[in-house]
């Protein structure tokens, strides 16, 4: 069939923009998607940090994304289909997303793997298939209960007669494997269980925590030595401000924080200790540059990472927080 000139040259620019179109493609770096569910809060901004440097120690572009509820995420996964991701880290905001998170990822063609909070199938279950790396949420909250009956015995108190105000967020289940580990370690070692106050937050920061601790404490007025643990610093310091709210000493309070953050961080700066006495450092480093490295290394080594990964923590108070800080951002 004889072919125009025109129909020749636009064959040939086809050609042409396709080839180019090849060679670009070939010559783009690897992109890695890494998607939270509070980009405001300081443990999700340090992943981001760290992750921010294993891209740029391997050379691949790190997209930072948002997402806040479920649609977002979809929206999200779909974003990064279409700037050419090869596959993402998520903290989903639900971890009961699981299964729409794994169908989307897979009709996008990209790699998932979950962080802190393990994505949970149409089952109820952990969905295997997604290789995850988190906290030993009950170990973790356990370790903070273990450090409050440590610093009460060398206060001289008697674990008996303390009050626990245990400031729960119980529909997150991290939440409740950390708190509730917190309070098994107490109660082993003495606390007795009708002395455990609860008080359910709506939201995990230091609002949401003061104004879930403030009514409790104010029942309670009674008690006159108390022990505050929630899901993480912010929550944490919360409770210690309703306490103070009421009048409360620090010598009145021993709260134990999870996470080491920037708000520990500012605490234990302070000339004057308060009831805010001890943190779990938890290591974001970990879950934002090991997490992206082995993303990296999936899309592009065909490596796939370990199925599960947990990290530990460490107790970070007033006396080596600077040391630990300054081990975990070197």
């Amino acid at each position: 069939m004889a072919v125009s000139r025109k129909q020749f040259l636009q064959l040939l620019a086809g050609f042409g923009l396709a080839t180019v179109a090849g060679c670009a493609k070939s010559d783009e770096r690897v992109k890695v998607g890494f998607i939270v569910k509070q980009p405001e809060e300081p443990w999700f901004q340090n992943e981001w940090k760290f992750a921010q440097q294993a891209a740029d120690k391997y050379g691949f572009e790190l997209i930072k994304i948002g997402a806040t509820d479920g649609d977002k995420v979809l929206a999200a996964i779909d974003n990064l289909a279409t700037r050419g991701a090869g596959g993402f880290v998520i903290c989903a905001p639900n971890p009961r997303l699981g299964t729409a998170i794994q169908q989307r990822a897979k009709a996008n063609d990209l790699k998932v793997m979950s962080v802190d909070d393990r994505l949970i199938g149409s089952n109820d279950q952990p969905i295997e298939a997604i290789p995850h790396v988190g906290i030993s949420a009950t170990k973790i909250g356990a370790l903070a209960g273990e450090t409050i009956a440590a610093e009460a015995k060398r206060r001289g108190w008697n674990l008996a007669e303390v009050g626990l105000l245990r400031i729960s967020f119980d529909s997150l289940q991290t939440a409740r494997d950390r708190t509730m580990g917190a309070q098994e370690a107490l109660i082993k070692a003495g606390l007795r269980p009708e002395n455990v106050y609860d008080a359910t937050q709506r939201t995990s920061d230091t609002e949401g925590g003061f104004n879930a601790a403030s009514p409790v404490l104010t029942r309670q007025a009674n008690v006159r030595h108390w022990a505050i643990v929630g899901m993480n610093d912010e929550t944490v310091l919360g409770g210690v401000r309703a306490a103070e709210g009421l009048g409360m000493k620090a010598d009145a309070v021993i709260a134990c924080g999870i996470g080491g953050s920037g708000t520990a961080e500012a605490e234990f700066a302070k000339t004057d200790a308060t009831g805010f006495v001890a943190t779990i450092l938890l290591s974001p480093r970990q879950h934002g540059y090991d997490t992206a490295e082995a993303m990296y290394r999936w899309i592009k080594e065909g490596v796939a990472p370990a199925p599960l990964t947990y990290t530990s923590g460490q107790v970070m108070n007033r006396d080596n927080w600077q040391a630990l800080k300054a081990r975990e951002d070197a």
